[in-house]
């Protein structure tokens, strides 16, 4: 059974002009369904992850705007294994090195799970049949910390809780001895008491965002506010302020209000940059942001945040696809 997902924009890469061009995307049912059994764990790269209840963990493209309706590509990936103190039933999100994880050897998945696991597995390996490669983390700021993969470093990166240090992971060696790079913020803002004590009250988190069209990585901490609680005792969070740092290779992590021509997207996918230029429609020097209960952006210049509620069971942003 499926449905059709409301409106997309396909960000398309065609040469020799880049285009904009809106799409509807006819998506199976139980991926949009709203009810407590969510079967996507993540996305990334125009994949989503999804994990049902026969326990196979699977790379899907239902997502991705070009991506066949009625053929859809299925990767299942093998087992999950638990080590010892750790689980694999709360997953943090998912990144992958490639867009191409079906025919691409060298891509891999990394699987970022609430608590000390890692996972690693590379799907269309053809040296060996697939299997997890399992990391157990000691640094306990990286337990509740995203993972994402920067093409620049080839790395899987995770910022540690605070963002002050970063964890970096070899796709092709990975180990339980990572690189780390500690962060100085400079160039901090003077807040205001009111701000400041707002965002004191706030649930605080870290996103590493990398810009592949200018090569820039970005720190951006997230503060979100519990606004309401429902009768079933779920919180409904709003974002209320958000901080974007501009790093070095040296560790410097400059507070900046300016990106340029670049639009940050955050969502329950991997955080993505696009030039607004390139793309007709979008603004510049903006974060937007997409979640399950809200939707908005902030305007960095100023910092003001637009928000607004916004029920959705499938909050995630996909990143530009080729469409030749």
């Amino acid at each position: 059974m499926s449905m059709l997902l409301r409106r997309l924009s396909s960000l398309g890469l065609g040469k020799p002009h880049v285009s904009c061009k809106d799409m509807e995307k006819k998506v199976p049912l139980e991926l949009v369904d709203d009810d407590d059994s969510k079967i996507i764990i993540g996305a990334s790269g125009g994949w989503i992850a999804t994990l049902k209840e026969d326990g196979v963990l699977r790379l899907q493209d239902d997502f991705n705007p070009v991506a066949s309706d009625t053929n859809p590509k299925r990767i299942p990936l093998p087992p999950l294994v638990t080590l010892p103190h750790c689980q694999t039933k709360i997953i943090t999100n998912v990144s992958v090195s490639s867009s191409s994880p079906e025919d691409d050897e060298d891509c891999v998945v990394a699987i970022k799970f609430l608590g000390p696991q890692l996972s690693f597995c590379k799907p269309a390996g053809k040296s060996s049949k697939p299997e997890w490669t399992n990391i157990k983390i000691e640094n306990p700021c990286f337990y509740s910390s995203r993972v994402m993969f920067s093409k620049k470093d080839n790395m899987f990166r995770i910022p540690g809780s605070g963002g002050h240090l970063i964890g970096s992971w070899d796709p092709y060696k990975p180990s339980n001895n990572p690189t780390f790079q500690r962060l100085r913020f400079k160039n901090m803002p003077k807040l205001t008491k009111a701000k400041q004590n707002l965002m004191d009250l706030c649930c605080r988190s870290e996103h590493l965002v990398e810009s592949r069209p200018t090569g820039e990585t970005f720190l951006v901490k997230q503060y979100k506010k519990t606004i309401k609680i429902t009768k079933a005792g779920i919180a409904r969070m709003r974002t209320k302020a958000l901080m974007v740092y501009k790093l070095d290779d040296e560790g410097n992590a400059v507070y900046t209000q300016d990106i340029g021509d670049l639009v940050t997207f955050l969502s329950m996918s991997e955080p993505f940059c696009v030039p607004a230029t390139s793309f007709p429609g979008l603004y510049p020097n903006i974060v937007k942001f997409h979640d399950f209960d809200e939707s908005g952006f902030v305007g960095l210049k100023s910092t003001r945040v637009w928000s607004r509620s916004y029920t959705c069971s499938a909050p995630y942003y996909i990143p530009p696809q080729n469409i030749i």
